[in-house]
């Protein structure tokens, strides 16, 4: 049951949102267990972010959040993973990325708790 919530300070087409929903769904599957079946997606665009002092360059700001735990390595190469892709598709460099994980002992879904 991963969620990914991204928000950027640019405007995002559809066309690239679909894109990003297919990338990061393939990428999910570096967890263990985890999948684009269960995995859910927020897009935030035109955010009002700074980094640096500055906004005048595209900025990207993903969540990353699993119920259960991951190890330091997978997490790092999820890492490397979402950065080629808002690299790729986006022209956000990885030095303008930020990833934050966290993981989630409680989850609900379908009205109970797992």
């Amino acid at each position: 049951m991963p969620f990914i919530n991204t928000k950027l300070n640019r405007p995002l087409s559809a066309e690239k949102e679909e894109i990003l929903k297919a990338r990061l769904g393939e990428a999910i599957t570096l967890f263990p267990g985890k999948s684009e079946y269960w995995l859910m997606l927020n897009f935030s665009e035109n955010e009002r972010m700074w980094f640096r002092g500055y906004n005048n360059f595209p900025i990207a700001y993903v969540e990353v959040q699993l119920f259960g735990h991951a190890d330091s390595a997978t997490c790092s190469k999820m890492t490397g993973k979402i950065c080629k892709i808002f690299h790729e598709e986006l022209n956000i460099h990885p030095e303008h990325t930020y990833v934050k994980y966290e993981f989630v002992d409680e989850w609900g879904w379908n009205g109970e708790n797992l």
